[in-house]
């Protein structure tokens, strides 16, 4: 079992910046990659990135790239997701996953991931 909890959402303003942390504790961090999901208002939950067990290889959604980056350290135990130039369509709750079946690689599909935090609100205001 992996627990994941996420923190640093809240309000911003279009154009602002948050850093959202995901704290997991259970088993092995570093044998999980991990990713990162959010889910509008009566929308399906999407595809934000994800980094690898090491950090080595990171992949972004389209509508993301640029302007999120995703890091951890894994002597913290912990995933960040960097979010800058924010827009109101990134209003949303956002997750981490752990996903322990990708290898060296990541996935962007949500039935790959075996863990999930609760989810942590952030919201962008025009």
């Amino acid at each position: 079992q992996v627990q994941l909890v996420e923190s640093g959402g809240g309000l911003v303003q279009a154009g602002g910046s948050l850093r959202l942390s995901c704290a997991a504790s259970g088993r092995t961090f570093s044998n999980y990659a991990m990713g990162w999901f959010r889910q509008a208002p009566g929308k399906e939950r999407e595809f934000v990135g994800a980094i690898s067990r090491r950090g080595g290889y990171i992949y972004y959604a389209d509508s993301v790239k640029g302007r999120f980056a995703i890091s951890r350290d894994n002597a913290k135990n912990t995933v960040y997701l960097q979010m800058s130039s924010l827009k109101p369509e990134d209003t949303a709750v956002y997750y981490c996953a752990a996903d322990a079946r990708s290898g060296n690689g990541v996935s962007s599909l949500l039935y790959e991931y075996d863990y999930w935090g609760q989810g942590t609100q952030v919201t962008v205001s025009s």
